[in-house]
């Protein structure tokens, strides 16, 4: 397993409230999570780096004789114990309130993986030229777009897209989307803050990554300079894992 890791504060924000961080245990699992914090006075930093510290905390003791169940169980406790921490925090501390991130997490073991998520923060699988994307963001206007009430261009566009009707850290209860998907040689995992699919298309991207004199380093930071050429309006964090037979290294 290969990863990439690229994070930029944008065009306009002053402060870069995405978190991300991937590795590959000991036993053999690949980690990732990508957090994009928010609340006033700096405090969606506190929340994202909060929620990747505590996940990463989850995670080190993982085992590799993980089933596709176990991982989904365990990738779900993980979530839902930063969940946990950032609202503690949050609850105690005026300077806090209120704050909370996205965040989409994955564990991926030899044949399969599991992706978790809460918010609009995304993952992506790109395999054999095909990338789909495997969450599915928890937004108002998602909302109004699967029930018919606006198309899917007026949903790319409407002035309240960025509106979230799940976040972590907010509530004491939370509801963590988990999947499980296939994972072979050759694939590769995107997780992004919307900082880049809102300013970078689906097309776009898939381009970028089958580009075949990039490598996995060059690719990430390609698809931070398309955020940015397009605008950059937020902060904007790729994550990139590469499943194949060399060397892993730690993102």
């Amino acid at each position: 397993m290969k990863t990439a890791n690229r994070s930029d504060i944008g065009r306009i924000r002053l402060v870069n409230e995405d978190r991300a961080w991937a590795q590959m245990t000991a036993a053999g699992v690949g980690v990732a999570i990508v957090a994009d914090g928010m609340g006033g006075h700096q405090a969606g930093d506190v929340a994202s780096q909060l929620a990747v510290d505590t996940f990463r905390e989850a995670m080190s003791g993982v085992s590799g004789e993980l089933t596709l169940e176990a991982a989904k169980t365990l990738l779900r406790q993980a979530i839902l114990q930063a969940n946990e921490v950032v609202y503690e925090l949050a609850s105690q501390n005026d300077h806090y309130h209120n704050m909370g991130t996205t965040v989409v997490a994955a564990l991926l073991l030899q044949d399969s993986g599991v992706v978790g998520h809460i918010g609009d923060s995304r993952a992506y699988k790109l395999r054999q030229g095909d990338l789909r994307q495997l969450t599915e963001d928890h937004t108002l206007v998602n909302e109004l777009a699967k029930s018919g009430q606006i198309s899917a261009e007026e949903a790319a566009s409407h002035p309240r897209r960025n509106v979230l009707t799940r976040a972590l850290g907010t509530d004491r209860e939370v509801e963590v989307d988990i999947k499980g998907f296939s994972w072979k040689e050759d694939d590769l995992l995107l997780l992004c803050s919307d900082g880049l699919y809102s300013m970078v298309s689906d097309e776009e991207m898939r381009m970028t990554l089958i580009e075949s004199e990039l490598d996995l380093d060059g690719k990430a930071e390609r698809l931070i300079e398309q955020a940015l050429r397009a605008g950059g309006e937020d902060n904007v964090t790729v994550l990139l894992v590469h499943s194949n037979s060399g060397e892993g290294q730690e993102g």
